[in-house]
């Protein structure tokens, strides 16, 4: 929250910090988990056509055939678990960099590592909130909240948790 804080004015104060849910950390693990399997299925796949073409004898193991198959194939499964590596990654770097809260006065979205990315809609200029949860989400407890302000048009947050909360803040510090 290191640019929230910086960015408080005077006579501001925070009213509420939207965090990521943990459904986001666990779908940026399933990057690389399905990189491993699409890689994993791409040289298990390539064995098992070597072998049923007869370039293979039937009774190699799977790891000391792997060597056998073609170059390319090979190359496309590494691509495949770096790209489920970079899927991770790029969602992690998200997570870190992002700021979402609610002061008395505003309402702040920053996001970027390098270039930030900062939003900012004045509490008195918010038209509605609206919450997109689906089922997932209201099971556990997480959504995404869309705020619509006068002469702004939308703004959509990532996945936090317990967006209902979220909405309730900025309502109350449209109140106050």
């Amino acid at each position: 929250m290191l640019y929230v804080q910086q960015s408080l004015g005077p006579d501001e104060d925070l009213i509420h910090v939207g965090q990521f849910h943990w459904m986001y950390t666990v779908h940026a693990f399933m990057s690389i988990f399905w990189g491993i399997v699409t890689a994993l299925l791409l040289m298990v796949g390539g064995v098992f056509i070597y072998k049923h073409m007869g370039h293979l004898p039937q009774n190699i193991p799977l790891m000391e055939a792997v060597p056998y198959i073609h170059p390319g194939l090979r190359i496309f499964a590494f691509i495949m678990f770096v790209m489920g590596l970079l899927g991770f990654a790029q969602m992690m770097v998200v997570k870190a960099t992002t700021e979402i809260a609610v002061t008395n006065r505003r309402l702040i979205y920053k996001r970027g590592l390098v270039a930030r990315h900062v939003g900012e809609m004045s509490i008195d200029r918010i038209e509605g909130v609206n919450v997109l949860q689906g089922i997932l989400g209201r099971l556990l407890n997480y959504g995404r909240v869309a705020v619509r302000g006068m002469g702004v048009g939308e703004v959509v947050l990532p996945p936090i948790e317990d967006p209902i909360a979220f909405r309730l803040s900025i309502e109350k510090a449209k109140s106050s």
